[in-house]
């Protein structure tokens, strides 16, 4: 089968000319539909000492040029702080192979460091950066056992082992490995197989102009081909052109001609299709940038901001913003990535213990995320989220978002994929959709931004579930979260309700967690106490969670609980606790909740009788883009249904208290540009079916908020007057925008404000009057004025 393959593939290669072979990896790369990719690391060369005498290498040293054998522990971390600081991501550690069989000096070394091997250094110094600076560490210590993988793979997310040739004959007298026990390519192909025996991701390649045929190229490349159709380990293969170097054995070899560059990656990109993860080093081919990208590369490699490339000094990084302007050139997007690819997130890839550090450096799609905004936690946004960038931005070249955005606009429903597809848009498509939808929300909303008083009333954060992510709950586990337990009385929620009554709101929206005392009649004497005191004010109460809680405790159906309900003075219900409408993620991260269909159940249910509701999702945390689509598809489905969703409020996952995070089992929320993207997507999916998209300002503050009211959305929600779910899981941006505030905002943001109730009833001739320091709205449509 090896034979037949090599023989295929040598054929091709031999009979094709190089513009049509790097025409079918071209098609070949774009069928794999991602950005290209880079690493922003910092390299750290824990050793120079080797005991391989490669004919080509500048990267080993001997002793007597080096300050010690090894660095030292501080030296390490000094290198991963100074890139944490410039947002690196990946420490590479890059080392000579088993100095200490060669050379006293590197086992005298190791044993005042207080190790027996370079392998046991290695793991120490790996941990001290993961745990210190939060840097993936990927390892590139060379040949190795299987017991000596599974321990590293405890300390690192990827290790990569070039391969760099199978064929023997280099090895031999005259030979660039000759003299060098490690490149024997038995033994380099064996570690690759235990790597992937210990199911982790590798980066492996081939080094191109140091003796070999074409012939062997392809044969190389065949042998690892066969590793990872065995194991699926392989998440990248690099092909790297010898660069000759002074003061070496092949200072005089040339190199290989850009031509055969772009042949070796043509047909690395036919061997492996259009799954595997492609690079080539930038800083060796910086005139022939261009043609690499069309001869199907997805990826740069690591460059460094910090550290210079020690394999290859006299070949400096180039700068990103080079980088980025010569892959945009080419019409695609250049990505951060980690050290461990997006594809290998999932599953079990890396020890357990990793993945906290893993969440909190990658957005929903699995890549680096492209700045320290958090939602809850920063007060500016991004420079890249200023709606300036997007509102100037007209078109795009992608003919598939053309068409997704002209469906949309067509009232024609989005497919699954049509979606994702949309949620996955950057650069100039991310411009686009941002821009469509802003264009869509006029079409429908006009110019006017909505908004509601209201207060919002969270009677109890004593809860008996355990929902993974809530930093609001208390109960006997939940101890060491901000905030004491609390439970307000009939009476208590009734006067908060007419207080908000008398500072002109219209609405009280409430919800809890289930308290273990609550039954039905809870929530029925909570109604009846707010209609005893305020009769005129709009109860806007109770989630799914809350309404089948209830009915089970009365032994009756949701439908007839809420009948009592409505007989009791509820009018409409929000549409909380959907959290991601998809049970895989729901069994993560609150497993005792209802499940998707449940949840969907209740709110037909609700709008059967006559209560509409509001929708949500929280995103952020664990899911993935796809499951943003299913959740936006199932509200979709509903409402051509029900007709009973007045409004979608994306609810960014706010982190820094919650749980899961703690734990390390959750992203520290979305990105900025997830943020826009959610609420831009949806005013493109939901159309025609929900008219009103909404932004959280208690998640967002108010310049994330103007940024939303630039990428589909027209309502502001409510003023609130208190807040406590947002504030219990760290939001810094207040419990109150008070209707004056909101009205100046709105208008700096050049739209009108427009006051309504809460089933969007526009409600007119308002005005403000300020008693005792507290400012009340009063407004003509209020009864109580």
């Amino acid at each position: 089968m090896k034979n037949d393959s090599l023989s295929y593939f040598k054929k091709i290669g031999e009979s094709t000319p190089l513009n049509e072979l790097m025409e079918k990896a071209r098609i070949l790369r774009d069928q794999k539909g991602t950005p290209i990719t880079f690493s922003k690391k910092v390299f750290i060369p824990l050793t120079m000492l080797c005991r391989d005498v490669c004919h080509y290498c500048t990267f080993a040293k001997v002793p007597r040029k080096l300050a010690h054998p090894y660095l030292r522990s501080n030296e390490v971390l000094d290198i991963a702080k100074k890139g944490a600081l410039h947002q690196c991501k990946e420490a590479l550690f890059t080392l000579g192979e088993k100095p200490e069989l060669r050379y006293q000096a590197a086992k005298d070394d190791l044993k005042y460091l207080g190790y027996q091997s370079t392998i046991d250094y290695l793991y120490d110094m790996s941990k001290l950066v993961i745990e210190e600076t939060g840097l993936l560490p990927h390892l590139n210590p060379g040949t190795m056992n299987l017991e000596e993988i599974k321990r590293l793979r405890e300390v690192s997310v990827s290790m990569g082992i070039m391969l760099e040739s199978s064929s023997t004959r280099l090895c031999e007298k005259g030979g660039p490995h000759f003299g060098s026990p490690d490149k024997n390519p038995e033994l380099r192909l064996s570690t690759i197989e235990n790597l992937g025996k210990a199911n982790i991701p590798v980066t492996t390649g081939i080094l191109i102009g140091i003796g070999e045929t074409r012939t062997e190229r392809l044969e190389s490349l065949l042998e690892i081909k066969k590793l990872h159709d065995l194991y699926g380990h392989i998440q990248e293969i690099i092909v790297q052109n010898f660069i000759p170097k002074p003061d070496t054995k092949m200072r005089n070899t040339p190199a290989p001609t850009k031509e055969d560059l772009l042949w070796t990656l043509s047909m690395t990109r036919l061997i492996f299709g259009t799954s595997m993860n492609l690079q080539c080093p930038p800083n060796l081919n910086m005139g022939s940038l261009p043609d690499v990208i069309d001869s199907g590369i997805n990826d740069w490699g690591g460059v460094s901001p910090v550290t210079q490339d020690h394999v290859n000094p006299e070949s400096p990084w180039p700068n990103l913003e080079l980088l980025k302007l010569a892959t945009n050139n080419k019409g695609f997007e250049l990505k951060e990535r980690l050290a461990v690819y997006p594809e290998y997130l999932d599953g079990n890839w890396f020890d357990n213990q990793l993945k906290p550090y893993v969440y909190e450096q990658s957005n929903t799609q699995g890549y680096g995320r492209d700045n320290d905004w958090r939602c809850g936690e920063s007060k500016n946004i991004p420079s890249s989220g200023n709606h300036q960038i997007w509102s100037k931005a007209v078109d795009t070249n992608n003919e598939n978002i053309h068409q997704i955005i002209e469906k949309a606009f067509s009232k024609t429903d989005l497919n699954h994929d049509e979606i994702t597809t949309l949620f996955q848009s950057r650069g100039d498509d991310l411009h686009f959709v941002l821009n469509k939808a802003d264009e869509l929300r006029k079409a429908v909303n006009g110019d006017k931004v909505s908004y509601v008083i209201t207060r919002n009333i969270n009677y109890t954060n004593i809860c008996k579930y355990t929902c993974h992510f809530c930093a609001f709950s208390k109960g006997k586990t939940k101890e060491n979260l901000r905030g004491k337990p609390y439970l307000l009385s009939f009476d208590e929620i009734a006067n908060r309700a007419y207080e908000a009554w008398n500072r002109g709101a219209t609405e009280v929206c409430l919800q809890g967690g289930i308290h273990p005392h609550f039954d039905g009649k809870t929530y029925i004497n909570i109604c009846n106490a707010i209609m005893k005191k305020v009769p005129e004010i709009h109860i806007h109460a109770f989630s799914p969670l809350e309404i089948q809680h209830g009915a089970s405790t009365m032994d009756m159906s949701v439908e007839n609980f809420l009948l009592l309900l409505k007989d009791s003075g509820l009018k409409t219900m929000p549409g909380t606790a959907a959290e991601i409408l998809d049970d895989r993620v729901r069994q993560h991260i609150c497993p005792d909740k209802l499940k998707s269909e449940e949840w969907l159940d209740v709110i037909r249910t609700a709008h059967r009788v006559g209560i509409n509701t509001t929708s949500t999702i929280m995103f952020g945390h664990q899911e993935s883009v796809k499951d943003w689509s299913t959740h936006l598809v199932k509200l979709r489905e509903l409402q051509k249904e029900t007709q009973g969703i007045t409004e979608f409020i994306p609810l960014p996952f706010v982190s820094m208290e919650s749980p899961m995070y703690k734990r390390g089992d959750a992203r520290p929320g979305p990105t900025f540009r997830e943020v826009l993207l959610m609420h831009a997507v949806s005013r493109l999916t939901l159309h025609p079916h929900i008219q009103n998209i909404q932004v959280s300002w208690v998640k967002l503050g108010p310049k994330g908020a103007e940024s939303c009211l630039n990428a589909g959305v027209n309502d502001m929600g409510g003023t609130l007057m208190n807040e406590s779910i947002s504030k219990a899981a760290g939001s810094i941006h207040g419990q109150e925008f008070a209707p004056v505030k909101m009205e100046e905002f709105i208008k700096k943001a050049q739209r009108s404000p427009a006051l309504r109730d809460t089933l969007y009833n526009e409600l007119l001739n308002s005005d403000y009057e300020t008693i005792d320091g507290m400012e009340l709205f009063l407004n003509s449509a209020h009864p109580a004025y």
